[in-house]
């Protein structure tokens, strides 16, 4: 039986935008899957009582060449955007609704290269989605009604507890069989992981 890697995701973390684009290869080289799990980040910082702006100056100020390095790396074209942080509940939910349409994976590729690498801060809005969605064939009026629904409203608290229940306390967090593996980083970790087996 293939593994399944639980991936806990949130547009607003840089990490997660490198971890997005460096789990896949591994997942399909060990035929494992991948289950994206979108969660409020912003509640759970706050859940366990963490604020990114009370980091360290000297660590914020090194922030940026770090992301650059990775970006050069692994050749990928990112870019701090110009409007951080956004609010992310709306693409969130979003995801939830495109997984309805079995098109999950092809809305997070395009909402994590719209953001963190064209800069473009207008996926927050529904207008600002709405290119999107309807590229991939769903009527962006009809995106916008089911993400603001009540059940998709209560799915998405519901994913956030089932973070708090793993013991997610950032983004990106990889689940492997209950083990937790935390950020970008950690991918050589999973992959001794998924060999074991």
């Amino acid at each position: 039986m293939n593994k399944t890697i639980r991936f806990y995701w949130d547009i607003g973390s840089t990490n997660t935008y490198f971890a997005f684009h460096l789990l896949r290869p591994l997942a399909e080289r060990y035929g494992a899957n991948i289950d994206y799990v979108p969660f409020n980040l912003g509640y759970v910082f706050r859940h366990h009582d963490y604020a990114l702006t009370q980091e360290p100056a000297a660590k914020m100020k090194n922030r940026k060449v770090d992301l650059m390095r990775w970006a050069k790396r692994y050749d990928l074209p990112f870019q701090v955007p110009r409007e951080f942080p956004i609010k992310t509940s709306r693409v969130l939910r979003g995801a939830l609704v495109m997984r309805e349409h079995d098109l999950e994976v092809e809305y997070m590729d395009a909402v994590f290269r719209r953001y963190w690498e064209e800069q473009d801060a207008t996926i927050q809005t529904y207008d600002g989605l709405a290119s999107t969605v309807e590229a991939l064939g769903v009527k962006a009026s009809e995106f916008e009604a089911r993400a603001e629904s009540d059940e998709m409203q209560k799915l998405f608290i519901e994913t956030t507890q089932t973070a708090l229940a793993d013991g997610v306390f950032g983004a990106p967090i990889m689940v492997v069989d209950g083990e937790i593996y935390w950020g970008k980083d950690r991918l050589e970790f999973i992959e001794d992981h998924l060999k074991a087996e």
